[in-house]
């Protein structure tokens, strides 16, 4: 029996190549604190009610930061709400939770954190194929006086957009 090529083969490990993402929350807080240096895609380990807080879009992750313990990656301080149809079983809202990584990409980050005072910062929060996905930003400490750049920049920027809308 010959194997027809337009079905898909089960069999192959290959991710689809169009998988839809749909972005659930975003840290705009960490821009202007930080200076994104590199981004990182990291799985989280969630429990039932957790991902259904997810998809209904009740996720903050202002002031949430992600660290190595014990050769693990851990997401601390994100607040992902109580699923209000949940039942006695419903989640802690700021519970610590796992990062899914491969240990070498673990070991790489620790490695940057702890040598160049980086830090781990969790930039997006989206679905992508069904999975909560969280990507992770490299990140290094701005300074008052690059923040004031930033919003000066993004002043001039907005004024000339009016300028052009009027004209």
């Amino acid at each position: 029996m010959a194997k027809s090529s337009s079905g898909n083969n089960a069999a192959s490990k290959e991710p689809p190549k169009d998988v839809p993402i749909k972005v659930i929350s975003v840290n705009r807080s960490a821009y202007h604190d930080y200076f994104v240096e590199r981004t990182i895609e990291a799985g989280i380990s969630l429990v039932g009610t957790e991902i259904k807080s997810i998809r209904d879009g009740k996720v903050n992750l202002r002031g949430a930061y992600a660290m190595t313990r014990n050769g693990e990656l851990w997401l601390e301080n994100a607040h992902i709400a109580v699923y209000e149809h949940g039942n006695r079983y419903n989640h802690e809202p700021m519970r610590n939770r796992k990062l899914l990584l491969h240990r070498r990409e673990i070991e790489q980050l620790q490695a940057k954190v702890s040598t160049k005072g980086l830090t781990l910062v969790p930039l997006k929060l989206y679905l992508k194929g069904g999975r909560a996905k969280i990507e992770l930003g490299l990140c290094r400490g701005k300074k008052l006086y690059d923040k004031r750049e930033a919003i000066a920049e993004r002043d001039v920027k907005r004024d000339l957009e009016r300028i052009i809308r009027k004209g």
